[in-house]
């Protein structure tokens, strides 16, 4: 359980939230729409969701209590890998499917404003 008055909670709360612009209905349909390529759905209740993705959705269905260490780090790794995704942004980025399929893949809309 996490101390909801940790001021660094806080800052990685308020910022996790603010890159993560999809709700967690919106992404878990697109992970699961992702997973349900070639190799479909696998048995479990993961259904074939891929890492960082299945972590955003698990942080994005808590409470700021009842975060864990591991949700702490899916957070800072979420907010990490979407800023390098979007500093090496490509010229023709609102075009680039694999561009965008990454960062919705872990919950970042770019095309959506903030």
């Amino acid at each position: 359980m996490a101390d909801r008055n940790d001021p660094e909670l806080e800052r990685l709360w308020r910022d996790f939230h603010g890159i993560v612009n999809m709700t967690s209905e919106e992404l878990r349909a697109w992970l699961l729409t992702d997973a349900a390529g070639e190799e479909a759905f696998e048995p479990g209740p993961d259904l074939g969701i891929e890492g960082l993705g299945r972590g955003v959705l698990h942080v994005l269905g808590k409470r700021k209590v009842d975060l864990t260490g591991n949700d702490l780090v899916v957070m800072r790794r979420t907010i990490d890998h979407v800023a390098d995704l979007l500093a090496g942004a490509p010229p023709d980025a609102v075009s680039d499917d694999t561009w965008r399929h990454a960062l919705m893949s872990v919950g970042h809309d770019p095309l959506r404003s903030s």
